[in-house]
């Protein structure tokens, strides 16, 4: 008897996992399979800002970068805020989207905003790409610190999934908070140390700067790549910490909400 009552929950996993892969694709597809240049464009945006932020804050502010060639230095950092940004703005939205299904069929409805965080994982594959041939062309080797390199692209994707999660689920009963969401996104890419080291920020603002998560990603990813050194792991540990505790928000907030998702939405 308790083979058979197993079965249907197996069933409904491998359907779910196969809902979730074609959500995944269906957004892939809708973006890319239209465009001139196709995938091309992941990198267009990533490529475009560390232009712009090598003139502003290399060429006329002259930022430190601690040796590094600036464009690698600041691409380094662009590439995971990229991946974060752009997943957390189609998320927020997707669940209104994707109303119809939401409203007339029974499933995880995670499934909906953890599609648009997959479907980004194509820019974040792209985008690195560009990176490893920046670092081929300025002759940067790595070292034996690169090995914490999925640790920290772990603490980036449980990032994004718990704001996203958060953001998805409140914008279904509030319609305005997708504005919201992109001008802090505008405001948080100049808050998160990318164009500029942690270092940098007056000492009297420093522990701001390290409450905010991504700022250990950045950092840690910067120096286990760019700089072949181990992590500041005073700034790595607390936005370890942060990190959990928002993805489990964003799970506790999500789950506790989304039975009501088909009535308001």
């Amino acid at each position: 008897m308790r083979q058979l009552s197993d079965q249907p929950e197996v069933m409904s996993f491998a359907a779910y996992g196969e809902l979730l892969m074609n959500l995944t694709r269906r957004e892939v597809k809708g973006r890319y399979s239209q465009s001139l240049f196709g995938a091309a464009w992941a990198i267009a945006q990533p490529l475009a800002t560390m232009a712009v932020f090598t003139l502003v804050f290399s060429r006329l502010a002259q930022m430190p970068t601690g040796g590094a060639p600036y464009p690698l230095f600041a691409f380094a950092a662009l590439v995971p805020w990229f991946f974060f940004s752009n997943s957390v703005m189609s998320g927020t939205m997707s669940l209104v989207t994707y109303r119809n299904i939401v409203t007339k069929t029974y499933f995880p409805r995670e499934i909906v905003p953890l599609a648009q965080v997959g479907s980004r994982l194509v820019d974040l594959a792209a985008s690195s790409g560009l990176f490893v041939a920046l670092m081929i062309y300025y002759q940067v080797s790595v070292g034996r610190w690169v090995a914490m390199v999925p640790v920290f692209l772990a603490l980036l994707l449980l990032f994004t999934l718990g704001v996203t999660l958060i953001t998805s689920a409140i914008n279904v009963f509030y319609r305005d908070v997708n504005p919201v969401v992109q001008i802090s996104l505008q405001l948080w890419l100049y808050l998160t140390p990318v164009a500029y080291p942690l270092s940098a920020v007056p000492e009297q603002y420093r522990a701001f700067w390290i409450l905010n998560p991504l700022a250990g990603v950045v950092e840690g990813l910067r120096d286990v790549l760019v700089f072949s050194r181990e992590p500041n792991w005073f700034v790595t540990g607390v936005s370890a910490a942060l990190i959990l505790v928002i993805f489990v928000i964003g799970v506790v907030l999500f789950k506790s909400t989304d039975k009501y998702f088909a009535d308001v939405i």
